[in-house]
């Protein structure tokens, strides 16, 4: 058969270890044999992120925000241990935190949900997906160790010259400071993002904060959401029979544990990053979700959720057999080429990325799998598959589909 053509570029983005792996092994028997893929290639390996001052994570935001889509390879945000292993020059932010800073989007993530591996909570029975704002809090913050008494300050000068300043802390030893901020039109971005997502999978829409502990901060994150509901989107709700509401964190927790699913949660970056990872654990694994940032204007940018699977990388590289979950990145693939279809209006690239991701469920659900999934499924018999030959299982699979 004849290649599926694509008319504008991808922006590729590589990524680190064993995931790194992964992305060449579903290049390679899962995509060039049957797309003519276009791509526009960056590297955010940590080596080369190294070469560039970390230059080339910059580039490749500004790549999305000029071709619209983007997908995207897990990646390490170096810690000490890191920058010791790599003999890194600086301990770089997480690029993830640098792209969604300058796209300033909105990341939902959703379950992958097949037959025979069941959720953890007995009590779900639909999906919940998560919204989580991409921008500022502690992935944009400022810190710094304190050796010795003193008072730490917060301080804001005005543009006219005038100053506030407050106390955080008088310090009568060593300790820690930090400083985090957002923005209106961020947070504004964010809202607005949920609201519109929630209408189009027609979902009820959640959102949580502790407001009553940090009362300007995570108040300001309420009252925003609040006005531009009642402004702009509660009249398209209840046309909807849709539900938005706001509760505490910790309530909404506990309301998340008891419900049955089947509405989307907005939480601030912190929160929905802790939350997605719980999500998809309690969904049945970390390699089993989907993660989309979304920007506020119309760009997209797709990736696993998961991390680079170090222990599976030590693995490989001395010569052990691996049994890694490949269907996030995959799924991170197929969104990407989908989005790129449907915006350059390419219907058999659209139905080539349906196909695979059938091809992927129907794998799973015949039996054969990696090795997290097949300690957890509840079917009656399965094939643990190496990382390799469960591609090479989904490449069979959509052959008999093409």
């Amino acid at each position: 058969m004849d290649k599926i053509k694509m008319a504008t570029p991808l922006v590729e983005i590589d990524g680190d270890e064993m995931t790194r792996i992964i992305w060449q092994l579903i290049k390679d028997e899962l995509l060039l044999p049957f797309v003519d893929l276009k791509t526009e290639y960056y590297d955010l390996g940590l080596p080369h992120r190294d070469e560039t001052d970390d230059q080339v994570t910059i580039e490749a935001a500004n790549a999305t925000k000029r071709l619209g889509v983007a997908v995207k390879c897990a990646t390490i945000t170096p810690n000490k241990q890191r920058v010791e292993e790599y003999s890194l020059k600086a301990m770089y932010k997480s690029p993830n935190a640098t792209i969604r800073a300058i796209l300033d989007g909105t990341v939902f993530r959703a379950p992958i949900l097949v037959k025979g591996i069941d959720p953890y909570v007995r009590t779900w029975k639909k999906p919940i997906i998560m919204a989580r704002h991409a921008y500022g809090d502690v992935y944009k913050n400022t810190e710094m160790r304190i050796e010795g008494p003193g008072k730490a300050e917060l301080v804001f000068t005005a543009a006219d010259g005038g100053v506030q300043r407050m106390t955080i802390h008088d310090f009568d030893g060593p300790g820690i400071v930090q400083g985090i901020h957002n923005l209106d039109r961020s947070i504004e971005g964010f809202a607005r993002s949920c609201f519109t997502f929630a209408l189009d999978q027609k979902m009820d829409l959640w959102f949580s904060t502790k407001d009553t502990i940090s009362k300007t901060y995570d108040g300001n994150f309420k009252d925003v959401f609040d006005r531009i509901y009642r402004e702009e989107y509660k009249e398209a709700f209840d046309k909807a029979g849709l539900e938005y509401f706001y509760t505490l964190i910790d309530d909404a927790v506990a309301r998340v544990i008891r419900s049955e699913g089947g509405f989307v949660w907005a939480l601030k970056n912190y929160d929905g990053d802790v939350m997605s990872d719980m999500m998809a654990t309690s969904f049945g694994s970390l390699a089993m979700m989907t993660s989309i940032l979304t920007s506020p204007d119309g760009c997209f940018e797709y990736e696993a959720a998961h991390g680079t699977v170090q222990r599976h990388y030590y693995k490989h590289l001395k010569g052990e057999k691996t049994s890694t979950n490949s269907v996030a990145t995959i799924f991170a693939w197929t969104g990407a080429l989908r989005k790129r279809g449907e915006m350059d209006g390419l219907q058999d690239l659209m139905r080539f990325a349906d196909l695979l991701d059938e091809a992927v469920i129907e794998t799973i659900e015949s039996g054969k799998m990696t090795g997290d999934l097949a300690l957890i499924t509840s079917l009656p018999e399965v094939q643990k598959l190496d990382t390799e030959e469960f591609i090479k299982e989904i490449r069979k699979c959509l052959e008999t589909k093409l």
